[in-house]
């Protein structure tokens, strides 16, 4: 799963929306570019998932589906809607594909040791 924008439709499917053959009465010109057609898209597809998800956890609750509810609630709300990783995160996995890259690089592999110790010593966001 992207966890950076978890419900994004692909830009396949915001082409076909683009290319679909509306009717007559919905063939009024507007002029949109294709990444804010992307972001509209986005935008409608978070929106309708947040409300979805609302519903599922409302009728957690309101059925007692489980002893705790408020906590299987918080639990499903962290499972559909994780976190984007950590600045200390990304960092620790930019090294790391430093580390791998074929290509020489300007960061030694000394200097790449240093610096992921000092990221995995910051505490944690």
């Amino acid at each position: 799963m992207n966890t950076e924008h978890p419900i994004t439709p692909p830009p396949e499917l915001v082409q076909q929306w683009l290319d679909y053959p509306w009717g007559l009465l919905e063939q009024a010109s507007i002029t949109i570019t294709t990444n804010r057609l992307q972001n509209v898209a986005s935008k409608a597809a978070q929106w309708g998932a947040d409300q979805e998800l609302e519903a599922v956890e409302e009728e957690i609750i309101a059925q007692g589906w489980f002893a705790n509810s408020v906590h299987r609630r918080a639990q499903l709300r962290a499972a559909r809607r994780p976190k984007p990783p950590s600045l200390k995160e990304q960092a620790l996995e930019a090294l790391k594909r430093q580390s791998t890259r074929s290509v020489p690089s300007l960061v030694s592999t000394n200097d790449c040791d240093t610096i992921r110790r000092a990221l995995e010593a910051l505490p944690n966001d």
